[in-house]
């Protein structure tokens, strides 16, 4: 894509709405009414469309301008959506942030991202007025519900714009469109910046890979991966849950919204569907209208990928797409292939198969190096089966983080007037070109054995019907690290006594021993549930445990 073509992908949502004026666009759930059913607020794609463009001129009105870099706080709904097309359409770089992170890293990261305003709820707005030494660029504020002692304009104000006073922002492939945040799985969250053109190009990658198509319905359990529904036709069904809290999810409120949408597809983090996977194999539930699933995070676990194809319509299949917030997506697979074919080898510490790269995406994978590779001349690529380090480029690819940006150069290669990003996961590409998983660059285990990676040890131990997830970390300095791996077991084969601490241990032990791969393993811990990311509840802080285990052996 040309850096200087005229794309706002906000107005993607314009060209549905004149498509499809009645379809649907977003639905969020209300209370159950008497009968127990649940009562829904919706909105249809020209509703939908002609609410953003007031907000859009009402933001003009407050003198907000293309460019500037706004905080979006709201919980996900109607508003959220129409708020972000409303940013797009006029030019708005919207600051993007997980709540969920925890107040100290939410305010590090809004520091960091130096926001000249606010569209935020009550308690946000609250929160930034009693840091006004954090905050003093912010003087463009809207509150999201009752507006309490501060200034500013309300979301409500802002709708009571004409709609047909809406002029759209000339904007470029290569203008600024938001401030995306890392997980912080290794190390603090970085803010990536994302540009028109890389919105654009993953709404096209998506649609074409998975031949998406108007007039499917998506209930999504993480709402930025559905952030584009509406600029590909599709209705979004925002279910009943704490998305800060994937894995804690009533299940019963996904299949709900699935039943009452008859959805065509969702969106999970493994944790999810672990929850909802078990709870329909449980129940005997089947979600016959359920054609794609798609599940991103962290590796998804071959007993989740079976569950989750047992319930959804025969012909549908469970899709795991690879990714990373500064480049998605860039492979997929679906589980048919997993349960027929690569399931067994990653079981036997083969990694996990990512699969093919989407159309738009180019990759290597090069020879593991920590420090800065200045352009594509100091890349020593590596031949297929060879462990590395992924490499990736394509229209979908950030160029830069706006935050912490000294991670610019470790990150980034360039090639000409191009440029590589470096994902920061190891592993290898087969005779197929396919990807295979094996773990952090950052979370490899070097001790005088060699080198250790995670995903393929882990996977040894992961075998052991008690165990529901590993984690190995290294203890000690760089090269003379000890490995120790971690286990958190199934709540109900949680051991109860010494003896069956004893036991499972001992059977641990026998596992390790068995397979190279894990034959240097110098201790096993148990551990009553390993720190996760907020976002998907899935990736394992690794950063944490191995400070937890060298506490723990001293």
């Amino acid at each position: 894509m040309e850096s200087n073509e005229v794309v706002n992908v906000g107005l993607r949502l314009s060209e549905t709405a004149r498509r499809s004026p009645s379809g649907v666009g977003v639905v969020e759930p209300l209370a159950h009414d008497m009968s127990g059913n649940r009562v829904y607020r919706q909105m249809s794609f020209w509703e939908l469309d002609q609410d953003s463009n007031s907000l859009a001129a009402g933001l003009r009105q407050i003198g907000v301008r293309p460019g500037m870099r706004i905080a979006l706080m709201v919980r996900p709904g109607i508003d959220f959506i129409s708020l972000v097309f409303a940013m797009f359409k006029a030019g708005v770089v919207t600051i993007l942030i997980d709540p969920g992170m925890g107040r100290k890293n939410l305010v590090k990261c809004l520091d960091a991202a130096e926001p000249q305003g606010f569209i935020a709820i009550p308690m946000a707005h609250a929160i930034r007025t009693l840091l006004p030494h954090r905050f003093r660029k912010a003087r463009y504020n809207v509150t999201v519900g009752r507006r309490w002692f501060w200034g500013g304009a309300t979301l409500e104000q802002l709708r009571r714009t004409p709609s047909e006073s809406f002029e759209p922002s000339c904007i470029t492939a290569s203008d600024p469109a938001a401030i995306i945040f890392t997980t912080g799985s290794t190390g603090p969250p970085k803010g990536v910046l994302y540009r028109h053109g890389n919105f654009s190009a993953q709404v096209d990658q998506l649609r074409e890979y998975y031949d998406i198509q108007p007039g499917e319905i998506d209930v999504p359990g993480f709402p930025l991966f559905a952030l584009f529904n509406a600029a590909m036709g599709v209705t979004t069904v925002i279910p009943e849950m704490d998305f800060t809290r994937p894995a804690d999810v009533d299940p019963r409120n996904i299949v709900e919204a699935i039943h009452d949408w008859n959805a065509t597809q969702a969106f999970g983090s493994p944790a999810l569907w672990n929850t909802v996977g078990r709870y329909c194999e449980d129940n005997e539930i089947v979600l016959p209208t359920l054609r794609r699933a798609l599940s991103a995070g962290a590796p998804v676990p071959s007993h989740v990928l079976q569950r989750m194809k047992n319930a959804i319509h025969p012909e549908g299949d469970v899709h795991t797409p690879y990714g990373a917030t500064e480049s998605l997506p860039v492979a997929s697979i679906a589980a048919s292939s997993v349960l027929a074919e690569t399931a067994a080898q990653s079981a036997q510490g083969k990694g996990t198969c990512v699969g093919s790269r989407f159309s738009g995406i180019q990759w290597k994978v090069i020879a593991i190096n920590d420090g800065t590779l200045g352009s594509i001349e100091d890349v020593d690529e590596l031949p297929s089966g060879e462990i590395g380090e992924l490499m990736v480029q394509g229209d979908v690819v950030t160029g830069e983080y706006v935050t912490r940006t000294d991670a610019n150069a470790l990150h980034k290669v360039r090639d000409g007037q191009s440029f590589w990003h470096r994902m920061g996961d190891v592993g290898y590409l087969d005779k197929q070109d396919r990807f295979w998983f094996c773990g952090r660059m950052a979370h490899r285990v070097e001790n005088v054995q060699g080198l250790m990676f995670t995903i393929p040890c882990e996977a040894i131990l992961n075998q052991h019907e008690s165990v529901y997830r590993s984690a190995l970390v290294g203890i000690g300095q760089a090269k003379h690290q000890l490995p120790v791996m971690i286990v958190e077991t199934w709540p109900e084969h949680r051991p109860q006594s010494p003896k069956e601490v004893d036991q499972l241990q001992a059977e641990l032990w026998d596992l390790a021993k068995s397979h190279p791969l894990t034959e240097s393993i110098h201790d096993i811990l148990l551990h009553p549930s390993l720190p996760v990311d907020i976002r998907h509840n899935a990736k394992i802080f690794r950063e944490k445990l191995a400070v937890w285990a060298a506490e723990k052996l001293r």
